[in-house]
């Protein structure tokens, strides 16, 4: 099965949890990498979910939000009961993560960080997440992600 070898794909093995993996072929230099990513996999751009490492007052937090919109920084640091949120430098986020850019997933994290998902994935049955490399995402049930991240969920998408 494509993706052994992931911290991610290790974590859904190991919780038993029902999941399957899909690779694709995009560069993550591509611009508009997202609804690229979905348009290869063919599913609406709206059940694949990017995950975005920041620092809420401070403290590195995972946002996971839809590819089709961005991230809204007052509504993430809201989530968590901070102040103000920024984006992660791209070197802190690869180091706390274990994982490199556009294949941080979610999922197996070097460090657990507090995550906080975007509301709207409880909408879907499944979402696509980052497996833990370029090159493939894993689907599963929402409440499934919610559940193996503790993540809090909140409108923090925008777009």
């Amino acid at each position: 099965m494509a993706g052994r070898g992931t911290p991610a794909i290790a974590l859904l093995a190991q919780r038993k949890v029902d999941h399957r993996t899909h690779p694709y072929d995009v560069s993550p230099d591509e611009p508009n990498y997202g609804a690229l990513v979905a348009a290869a996999l063919a599913v609406t751009p709206h059940r694949v979910f990017k995950t975005l490492v920041t620092e809420v007052d401070g403290a590195l937090t995972v946002a996971v939000v839809p590819v089709t919109g961005g991230l809204d920084l007052k509504a993430l640091a809201a989530a968590v009961g901070g102040k103000r949120a920024t984006l992660a430098d791209r070197v802190v986020a690869e180091r706390a993560t274990g994982y490199v850019r556009g294949g941080i997933s979610p999922l197996g994290q070097r460090r657990r960080l507090p995550t906080v998902l975007d509301v709207s994935a409880l909408d879907h049955p499944t979402v696509y997440v980052s497996a833990g490399r370029r090159g493939l995402q894993v689907e599963l049930a929402p409440t499934d992600l919610v559940t193996l991240t503790e993540a809090r969920t909140a409108a923090v998408a925008t777009g």
